[in-house]
């Protein structure tokens, strides 16, 4: 679907941390401070000359919407889940296409950035909806968990960082609105899109897509879009520098440059957990497997040195 003739552009996934404070808080003023300075790795690679999409989470914010929904419930109706998700596409694509326009006049490379509120399609019958494994919203000590299971929901105890709400995960089949992406891409728009993995649908008796309550990972999603655009380049960017072999024991090491082959023996091994590494790791390997010429996990500060293969865990061929 890139259609611009040139290098193929380069996708970067934003976690959730860039959309908070370090300590968690989602608060609009601490928003706004962490993604001005995501934005700032993210201006560098466009002011030199590099074609960006960027993707991004919204767990917190999600999870935020969830709260508000049960707390106000007696005076509005709740909304769904993926009415939830594409509402925070939206606040998410206006708070980065401000910051990100700041940081390219900052840096007189002036470019239109877009945002697209995204579908993913996904299979009604998928096996995730009987087995809710995706974290959502802010972590509560068990005691809150338990008041909210009472209410019917599924938490999940995360060791030492508390409890959080899982809901299920299905797998992403289809970016229903990349084209508009690649339209605007090659008009030379930096483009938001597939924000919290898009917005999940499923085909009705008809074919015509309808919303779902589910939340699509966001790094499976981005890896999605990132071949459908045939993207050279696929950036993770999360809390950390380097994906770790062995984390939290004696034998903890970080992994830099490595191949696909290994990371899908640690991965086989049980080195990455499923609600967190995992999805990451999976999205580089399916990504390379399809083409792609580089992908990389590293923390936002390592965002340029990762799209060129100089920082964090990087996958090449």
């Amino acid at each position: 679907m890139n259609g611009h003739g040139g290098p193929g552009p380069i996708l970067i996934a934003l976690g959730g941390n860039a959309m908070t404070a370090p300590d968690g808080s989602a608060a609009p003023e601490a928003q706004e401070a962490a993604i001005e300075g995501a934005m700032e790795g993210v201006a560098d690679l466009i002011a030199a000359g590099a074609r960006v999409v960027l993707t991004h989470g919204n767990g917190p914010q999600v999870g935020n919407l969830l709260i508000k929904n049960q707390l106000a419930a007696h005076v509005v109706p709740p909304v769904p889940l993926d009415w939830c998700g594409a509402q925070t596409q939206g606040t998410i694509g206006v708070l980065i296409m401000n910051a990100l326009g700041r940081a390219l006049a900052a840096r007189a490379a002036t470019r239109p950035v877009s945002t697209v509120v995204t579908r993913t399609l996904v299979d009604a019958a998928d096996p995730g909806f009987a087995d809710p494994v995706k974290p959502v919203g802010r972590s509560f000590p068990e005691a809150e968990a338990e008041r909210f299971m009472a209410l019917g929901q599924s938490w999940r105890s995360f060791g030492a960082r508390g409890w959080r709400r899982v809901v299920a995960s299905p797998e992403p089949l289809e970016i229903l609105d990349a084209p508009a992406v690649a339209v605007l891409l090659d008009a030379g728009h930096v483009v938001v899109a597939a924000g919290g993995g898009g917005v999940p649908v499923v085909r009705g008796a008809n074919g015509e897509p309808h919303g779902i309550e589910a939340v699509v990972d966001k790094d499976l999603a981005s890896q999605l879009l990132a071949r459908t655009l045939r993207a050279e380049t696929l950036v993770i960017a999360t809390d950390v520098d380097h994906v770790m072999a062995g984390y939290g024991t004696e034998r903890e090491r970080p992994i830099g440059r490595t191949t696909a082959a290994e990371l899908r023996a640690l991965a086989a091994a049980g080195h990455f957990a499923g609600g967190s590494m995992g999805p990451k790791v999976e999205a580089l390997l399916r990504f390379v497997a399809a083409g792609g010429r580089r992908a990389a996990i590293t923390s936002l500060g390592g965002i340029v040195g990762a799209a060129q293969g100089k920082a964090g865990t990087v996958i090449e061929q």
